[in-house]
Order: structure tokens, then C-alpha cells, then sequence
């Protein structure tokens, strides 16, 4: 009898996001206008990211680790997915976002053009200091190493609308924290940067619904009720979209939960 798997299943198994390695190639630049990540050469990587967007997260790691090289950023792409939509034990949420960063950290050293390498090194910190409370990470120094790799991101791969989106979630979430003049002084946290970094990624990607929900929260933590309007139309066009892959129908689940509540 085969090993109950201890990872969540994606609940919105469609079609839709079952791609092919030919299908997969097709669709490539609209599925990762977010990330920036190129297509692989490696037929093994390809099967790591076929899993990955049908919502196989579990084998999706398990390929992609297995591959190595370009490999790794579907399998911490996939692992930080399935942690922030998925997992339900907050002790191991924080340990799956803990295992990717410590592997980007290693990763960076010997792939240090690899945007993805710093980019979900970012974005698994800024899940982990969510999940032990900003105000600590940012007392240990955490704050600091996810601003550095979002900007070593951008820099590596200037249209990486994902890596803004942190960016500009990095100015909200600290300014929420610990306000705006303590936020400016200290982290250099700016309301306006915060905001120029949420637009410049819905420019880039215009088909994100993560991006307006980040966005949408990222505007209330920095400006208040000045901008509930703007955040409530943001969490509406979210839902609305079409979703083209498993994450995109999570940050879709996601925005309708939120309208619902």
C-alpha cells in the first residue's frame, strides 16, 4: 500500500492547467511574465514545471530538486506555493518556507545571474518573517536580506514583476509595522516607493491577480481608508480573471474569499 503523502492536494484540479511539454512551451511567456523565468532546455525541468502549474506541487519539488541546475527554482517555486495556499500546519508552513530560503542562500553563491535564485529567496523570508511576526524578523536583521535579493532581482531581470510586487510589499508591510517615519528612518520605507513598485508590476503584468491583491493590501497598510475604494475595485477585477494555471486559481480563490468576507 502506497505512502499517504502528508502534502495537502491542490483542490481545483482543471484541464485546463495540464500542460504538455509542447503546450507548456506555447504558453510559456504568459505564464511566467510574473517570474521571468526562462524556459528550460532540460526535458526533466520541463516535466518539474508541467507539475508545477497543474497543481502537483509535491512531484513538482521532487522533479525539480532531482533535475538540479534551473530544476531548483521549480521546486522552490513550487514548495513556497504550496506553502502559502496549502499547508495547513503553521509549524510546517514555516519550515517549507525556511527550507527554500536556506537553499537559495546556497543557490545565489554559484547561479549569481539567476534572478529566481534571489527573487524566491525573498519571497520565502518575507512568508517566513509573515509567519513569526514582521517586527521580530525585522529586528533579526530578515527585512534587510529580503529588500537586498527583490533588488538584486530587479536588477538581474528589470521587467520581474513579481520581485516589485515584494518590493512593494517590503515598503507596506514595515511601514504597517512600525509607521512611516520610524519605517523611512530606519528601513527606508516610503509610501510612495511602495506604491510606484505595486503599479510598475501590474504594468508589467497585466494578467496578475496576485499583483492587485498585494496591491490592494499593500495600499491599506500605507494609506489607510484613503485607499479602501481602490483596494476593494483591485480585489474585484482579481477575482474576475481567468485563471491559466494552479497558482493563479489559488490567487483567484484567494480574492473571492476576501470579497466574500
Amino acid at each position: 500500500m502506497a505512502k499517504k503523502s502528508a502534502w495537502t492536494p491542490f483542490p481545483h484540479a482543471d484541464k485546463a492547467y495540464a500542460y504538455t511539454a509542447a503546450t507548456l512551451k506555447k504558453a510559456w511567456a504568459r505564464l511566467h511574465r510574473g517570474d521571468c523565468e526562462p524556459y528550460p532546455d532540460d526535458a526533466a525541468v520541463v516535466e518539474a514545471w508541467i507539475a508545477y502549474h497543474a497543481g502537483d506541487f509535491e512531484r513538482a519539488v521532487e522533479l525539480g530538486r532531482a533535475a538540479g541546475g534551473a530544476g531548483d527554482n521549480a521546486a522552490d517555486k513550487a514548495q513556497c506555493i504550496y506553502a502559502n495556499y496549502l499547508e495547513k500546519n503553521d509549524k510546517r508552513r514555516i519550515e517549507l518556507f525556511q527550507e527554500v530560503a536556506e537553499r537559495c542562500e546556497a543557490r545565489q553563491a554559484k547561479s549569481a545571474k539567476d534572478a529566481n535564485a534571489f527573487y524566491l529567496h525573498a519571497y520565502a523570508l518575507g512568508r517566513y518573517a509573515q509567519g513569526i511576526s514582521i517586527v521580530k524578523a525585522l529586528k533579526d536583521g530578515i527585512g534587510d536580506k529580503v529588500k537586498n535579493s527583490l533588488a538584486t532581482a530587479i536588477r538581474l531581470a528589470p521587467k520581474h514583476a513579481d520581485a516589485h510586487i515584494g518590493l512593494g510589499t517590503y515598503h507596506a508591510e514595515i511601514i504597517d509595522k512600525v509607521g512611516a517615519m520610524i519605517g523611512g528612518l530606519t528601513y527606508g520605507a516610503k509610501k510612495e516607493t511602495g506604491q510606484e513598485m505595486f503599479e510598475k508590476a501590474l504594468k508589467l503584468n497585466p494578467d496578475s491577480a496576485i499583483a492587485r491583491m498585494e496591491m490592494a493590501n499593500g495600499l491599506v497598510m500605507m494609506f489607510g481608508k484613503a485607499k479602501m475604494a481602490q483596494a476593494e475595485k483591485l480585489y474585484a477585477e482579481a477575482a474576475a480573471i481567468k485563471p491559466a494555471d494552479a497558482m493563479e486559481r489559488l490567487d483567484v480563490e484567494a480574492a473571492k474569499e476576501e470579497i466574500e468576507d
